[in-house]
Order: C-alpha cells, then structure tokens, then sequence
C-alpha cells in the first residue's frame, strides 16, 4: 500500500526491530562493561577524508559542521577517561543519495583498550550473532586479507600490482573502467574500483565477511605494522555481508605528529581533488599528545546494519524518514 508523504518510510515492524535492536546493543555493552557517552554532533572542525564531504552549517556567523563521525571527540574521551566506551549517534555527509545512502544516518562507534584488531573483529561478530537471534540471518564469518581476497578472484598481490597492471586486467577482463580512471592514476584508485567490481561481488552473499590487513597507503587513522609476509600493511578492517559495507575498525594510530602528517597529506589531495581544505582539528592532536591508549575501534551503520536483519532492500526502508519527507 502506497503511504502518504507524512507517514514514515519504514513500516511498523521495522520501526519496532529498529527498537529492538538498539535495546540489544545497550545491553551487549552493558553486560560487556562498555560505557555510552556523548559527544556533540556541531563541530568547528570538517573532516580532511577526501573521500567525504561534511555538511556545514552556522552560529553567531561562525561557521560549523555536522560531523561525519564522532571519533575524534570519542577519543579526546578516550585519552582522558582511558576505558572502553561507545556511542550510538547521528552522523552526517554531503555525499550521494541513493539505495545505501541518506545524508543523515545512525552511527554506533566503540573503542576497546587493549584490544588489537582481531579481538575487535570477534566481538564485533559477538554483537551481530546477538543481534540476528530472532531473525532469519543465519550469522557466519569469513575472516579475509586484502592479499587473500584480491588473490583469490584476480590472480594478483595488490601490494606488489601497478595502476598500469590494473589497468592491463580491467581490459584483458572486459571490466567496464569509469570515465576519468587512467593507467597513470593512483594504484588505490585502481583498488577500490576493482574491489567493488570483482573482490566484493565474490564474497558470500548471504553471509559475513572481514577483510582486513589494507594497503598501507589506505591507512587513514590505523597503525600501519608488517604481515607476515613482512609486508607493511594498514591495519584496519571492514565488515561486509554480501557486498555491502556494514563497519570500518582500526588499530588505532596513537602517533600526534604522524596523525597531523597524514591530515596534511589527506588536504593536498583535497586541493587536487578541488575541494576545500579542511580545518585540522587541534582539540584532537592534542588528545594525541596527551597520551591514547593503545586500542582498537570500529565504527557500524546502523541503518544498513538493520537493512541486513530486516531483510530490506534499501535504507529509506528502515529510516522513519528519509531525506525526502524529512
């Protein structure tokens, strides 16, 4: 049945398993004495991801921005309170509308103290078996490498492989390469197009995947360690089921000045890109500075991630509005 432009885009059930589910995250943190803190979602400071896009807005003609993420305020928490928290939140991005994507969205990010990346990854997948009792998702995890997982479907290392190889087997493949991709562009550019076109289309479809161990120049805010292969790799993960993007976890870097580098080098590509630069947020360096502790954080969308157990197709089915009767 058609609804009218006031009533929500998610149906009643939905509306009801989204309670749910926030309910049985609360409690799986509580029981795993994990603390729910707060941070603001209007900040001085727009992200440097070149990749992302943050809304802006304005007070008392200064100008703000909606954040993308609350992890750099988490962790300036962190730094101070030195103990597991996490916070469930709206997040914001000026990026693309569509079947996956909405500009507001839901956000469950936590941080673990001595935790390294895998114990991350299992208690990660502790939460979601929690979160699939009494629905129709069978939970099963595939841990996988980058390396394994490009090796497994294209024969090749994607810390050894060229923009100009890459290019070589998107032609000898018959793979549709998008309008401005070159053979002298960056190798990560040529990564992330053939993982969503041959890497991501492999994994199970109706099951969890882990992929981890990035490209050490896909390091973002992860520490970047040898495999064993004595290969510097990024260590960080992401959480798929089928093909969709359901999590992003690091082994967090605790470095100030190595930090600050890389927000330098993530705006000269902003500039190259012709986007604007964005202000670096001294509040967090100096998190930094003072002292993080070692741990590992992951951050979930929770819309997709009730996309997966409600069995939807799309995210303005599990929203109560979507951006266009919001």
């Amino acid at each position: 049945m058609t609804k009218n432009s006031w009533q929500s885009t998610a149906s009643k059930d939905v509306i009801i398993e989204r309670a749910l589910m926030l309910k049985n995250i609360r409690a799986f943190f509580d029981a795993h004495s994990v603390i729910e803190v707060e941070t603001p979602l209007l900040s001085h400071y727009s992200t440097t991801d070149p990749h992302l896009n943050s809304l802006r807005s304005s007070f008392r003609e200064q100008t703000c921005y909606l954040n993308a993420s609350p992890e750099y305020a988490m962790k300036r928490l962190l730094a101070e309170c030195q103990q597991a928290i996490y916070q469930i939140c709206k997040a914001f991005r000026d990026d693309e509308l569509g079947q996956y994507h909405n500009p507001e969205f839901t956000m469950l990010e936590w941080y673990r103290p001595g935790y390294d990346l895998l114990q991350l990854m299992e208690e990660l997948a502790a939460l979601i078996e929690t979160l699939c009792r009494n629905t129709t998702i069978e939970p099963g995890f595939e841990y996988l490498s980058y390396q394994q997982a490009f090796e497994k479907v294209t024969g090749f290392n994607p810390h050894q492989i060229t923009s100009s190889e890459c290019y070589q087997f998107a032609v000898s493949n018959n793979i549709e390469i998008p309008q401005g991709l070159t053979a002298i562009d960056e190798v990560d550019d040529w990564l992330d197009w053939l993982l969503t076109q041959r890497v991501l289309p492999a994994f199970k479809k109706d099951g969890f995947t882990f992929l981890y161990d990035y490209p050490a120049s896909q390091c973002a805010l992860a520490r970047i360690e040898s495999n064993a292969e004595q290969v510097a790799v990024a260590k960080r993960f992401e959480l798929f089921f089928g093909e969709l993007e359901l999590a992003n976890g690091f082994f967090e870097l605790t470095d100030a000045d190595e930090q600050l580098r890389r927000f330098q080098q993530e705006n000269q590509r902003r500039i190259q890109a012709g986007k604007e630069v964005a202000g670096i947020d001294e509040n967090f360096i100096a998190a930094l500075v003072h002292g993080l502790p070692d741990c590992s954080g992951v951050a979930v969308g929770l819309d997709r991630l009730l996309m997966t157990l409600s069995r939807t197709k799309a995210i303005d089915q599990v929203l109560s509005f979507s951006w266009d009767r919001a």
